[in-house]
């Protein structure tokens, strides 16, 4: 029988937010798959676990995918952890829960920490509906056209920056979205430094010029204001009131609800099927 991959997610800052199941699953696995090693052991000898580990990362992914996959298949248990935050989410754990799922291989998640869903809970913006971005692309044409698709996004955005790309990467924004759109950069979730700044892009620009970023990011953003709806036509009006009158709807009726629906002019409507009959 498979042993079980687990998603543990790990604290992003402060070490009291490690819950005490994803300790537990940590104590008990047959092995750890970490990020990076020199971070997890420290975590590892605050809860004093001492566990065979393994680096996993994007750099050594698609080999090491193979290899983790082959010790799940021989029936040992194996979490994988990043440096911070929930795994799987914007990071090479996605292939290896891929690999996983295309094999049967059983993937158990273990709840925790995730910094994009703290920043998005204190951003100020609306919650319903938002997009996770993760880090922009490098390439600066990719970059452009990836933020070109999204200028007309209407969700909440939210995306990842290192503080020595901050203030390029706003300046694109600014530049896709406008000075006035509304952002909230997060900084430093949970750690001694936390803070959350809420303003404009045009604001978040001029604030971060005259301090230099410091810490991981994430950044916020309003989406687009909701697209105008087209106008409806006397045409539009005239096809939904045929269709009315065809379902037994009386032309008094059926233009009443057809003007109503599309905000015309009942008269004008009313003459517009009137002429139709004559015709």
């Amino acid at each position: 029988m498979a042993g079980t991959l687990y998603l543990v997610a790990t604290p992003i800052g402060n070490l009291g937010d490690m819950t005490l199941r994803a300790a537990e699953t940590l104590r008990e696995v047959d092995f750890i798959a970490a990020e990076d090693t020199r971070v997890t052991v420290k975590l590892l000898n605050h809860l004093d676990i001492k566990k065979p580990m393994i680096s996993y990362h994007r750099h050594n992914a698609d080999t090491r995918g193979e290899e983790l996959v082959s010790r799940l298949l021989g029936g040992e248990s194996c979490a994988l952890v990043t440096d911070a935050g929930t795994p799987a989410i914007s990071d090479p754990g996605e292939e290896l829960v891929a690999l996983c799922a295309a094999r049967d291989i059983p993937v158990v998640p273990i709840p925790g920490a995730c910094a994009f869903v703290n920043a998005l809970a204190v951003s100020g913006l609306p919650t319903t509906r938002f997009t996770f971005e993760g880090f922009l692309p490098m390439n600066k044409k990719n970059r452009r056209t990836h933020l070109e698709s999204l200028q007309k996004e209407e969700r909440t955005m939210v995306f990842h920056e290192a503080p020595h790309k901050l203030l390029p990467t706003l300046t694109d924004f600014r530049d896709a979205f406008g000075p006035d759109r509304r952002i909230s950069l997060c900084r430093e979730l949970t750690k001694l430094h936390e803070e959350v700044l809420r303003t404009t892009l045009s604001g978040a620009i001029e604030h971060y010029s005259q301090t230099p970023p410091k810490g991981e990011f994430v950044l916020v953003i309003e989406g687009a204001p909701p697209a105008e709806k087209e106008a409806y036509t006397l045409e539009d009006g005239l096809e939904l009131a045929v269709r009315l009158q065809e379902e037994g709807a009386s032309t008094r009726d059926a233009v009443k609800q057809a003007a109503s629906a599309y905000k015309l002019s009942k008269k004008a409507l009313y003459d517009l099927v009137i002429a139709r009959k004559e015709d």
